[in-house]
């Protein structure tokens, strides 16, 4: 670290973060921050998280842009003390006051003129990852390429390069691209030769939007004096425009990082690690309906909102209490039970599927479980849940039902034992005290890991639910 100036390093803000993305700096080269100040909004596996500073100082560097991932531990700013910052002024007017004084008689014999420095032979424009602040004066200044992205004025020393992170060369005698590494691995799925464009970022930076924009442009127009095949046909396209070409018909290309690639990987670990079965239930929810329509008029729920979502979590947390290897995790040659119901609620959000959960829900009222319930599935949706929130959970809700479907199979929560579909409700006839009536139904569907639940305790839990759900009395008796 440079004198005066410290490195904040990213944090390891939840338990096993490996990396992150820069969604959004609240800062620029040049302000003033103050400790605790939110610099920075970062998105991990599970979360979108802002970060404090840690120091008092003026920002001198951002060595991430927006939406670049940066591994744990790597430095992601540099603030320097405003002593560290009013130095260079105070050295800079040093020279002038040492100049001799007008009438200071000349030397009597002339000292032989320095020969110039030989020239520095020019450096690619990809090499701003490989400087860092500040240059020993003695050393002979470069110009930097990108003030802000990593250099600053005056930079000249270059930081070790990692491992493996080879130094662009040029292509055919061309210049190498200035392009981040995100930019190239999306051009090289794509098929897209960097060395042809132009980039429209800063210092002539080739952007996703610059490699999108040449999938998208119309072929060129053949040249007149094009060579043709000696058929007469016209000759073969370049390569690099069959590449792209083909890459544009086959559609776009969508990164999967952050949320979603979490969500990925737990789906498939789950999905092949667990032995699903599911099992499906029919039942007639009237009375459910009637009793959210009187909690409604009710001042204890005046400030809440009651859906039937609410007596569904209610009832699966006693039906949950009443078969305890339900709230429960497999662990090899253990079933490790859990003395506390966190129950999750999946919520789909534009940054792809979250499970936050509620802590002992087991301990909450109604009304206090509505008002968790509606806090959670906001929270969820404006990407503010935290890693906290989003761990821990032992059995899961999903409401496929918001989305007008009845039934599905879902997938479990790696490490929970049982999750619950809700499907929609809608009217249908229904036999009702020997006769036939229009009521309202719903499906439940339970999945649950058959190495913790046998049928016959997932059959009891899901009628269990079924039963609380036909008559909320019923689920006063059992909660």
């Amino acid at each position: 670290m440079v004198s005066g100036v410290h490195l904040f390093k990213l944090p390891d803000v939840g338990e096993g973060l490996t990396e992150a993305e820069i969604v959004k700096w609240h800062v620029a080269v040049g302000d003033t921050v103050e400790v605790n100040q939110t610099i920075v909004e970062i998105e991990t596996a599970k979360a979108i998280v802002e970060l404090p500073c840690p120091f008092d100082g003026v920002v001198s560097e951002l060595f991430a842009a927006e939406g670049a991932t940066v591994d744990v531990g790597e430095p992601i700013i540099a603030v320097a003390d405003a002593a560290a910052v009013d130095a260079p002024a105070a050295a800079t007017a040093a020279p002038e006051s040492a100049a001799p004084a007008p009438d200071a008689p000349a030397p009597d014999v002339a000292e032989p003129a320095a020969p110039e420095p030989e020239p520095l032979p020019a450096q690619p424009a990809d090499l701003k990852e490989d400087l860092v602040p500040q240059a020993p004066p003695e050393e002979p200044k470069r110009q930097p390429v990108l003030v802000g992205y990593g250099v600053k004025p005056g930079a000249t020393k270059r930081r070790p390069r990692k491992a493996g992170h080879a130094r662009p060369q040029p292509v055919d005698g061309r210049a190498a691209t200035l392009a981040k590494p995100p930019v190239r691995k999306m051009a090289r799925d794509l098929g897209v030769d960097l060395t042809t464009l132009t980039g429209s970022g800063p210092a002539g930076t080739i952007t996703r939007d610059d490699v999108r924009a040449a999938l998208e442009a119309p072929p060129a127009p053949a040249s007149p004096t094009a060579p043709a095949a000696p058929d007469g046909s016209a000759a073969p396209t370049a390569p690099a425009a069959r590449a792209g070409s083909a890459a544009s018909a086959a559609g776009e290309r969508i990164p999967v990082k952050g949320v979603r690639k979490a969500m990925a990987a737990a789906m498939v670990e789950s999905a092949f690690t667990a032995p699903h079965v599911t099992e499906f239930l029919q039942v007639d929810v009237t009375p459910t309906m009637d009793a959210v329509a009187r909690l409604r008029t009710s001042p204890d729920f005046a400030d809440v909102k009651v859906s039937p979502l609410l007596f569904v979590a209610k009832a699966l947390i006693a039906a949950a209490r009443r078969h305890p290897t339900a709230n429960a995790t497999w662990d090899g040659d253990a079933i490790v039970v859990h003395p506390s119901v966190n129950l999750g609620i999946a919520a789909a959000t534009d940054r792809g599927l979250l499970v936050p959960n509620v802590k002992d829900a087991q301990t909450l009222s109604l009304p206090d479980l509505a008002r968790a319930l509606t806090a959670l599935a906001e929270t969820a949706r404006a990407g503010r849940s935290t890693p906290a929130s989003l761990t821990g959970g032992t059995i899961t809700i999903t409401n496929i039902g918001v989305f007008g479907i009845d039934a599905g199979t879902p997938i479990l929560t790696p490490g929970e034992a049982a999750i619950l579909a809700f499907g929609r409700i809608r009217d249908l006839p229904w036999v009702h005290e020997g006769e036939l009536a229009i009521r309202k139904v719903t499906t439940l569907a339970l999945s649950f890991d058959h190495r913790i639940l046998d049928g016959e305790e997932g059959s009891k839990l899901l009628r269990d639910v079924g039963d609380m759900l036909e008559d909320p009395l019923t689920l006063l008796a059992r909660s």
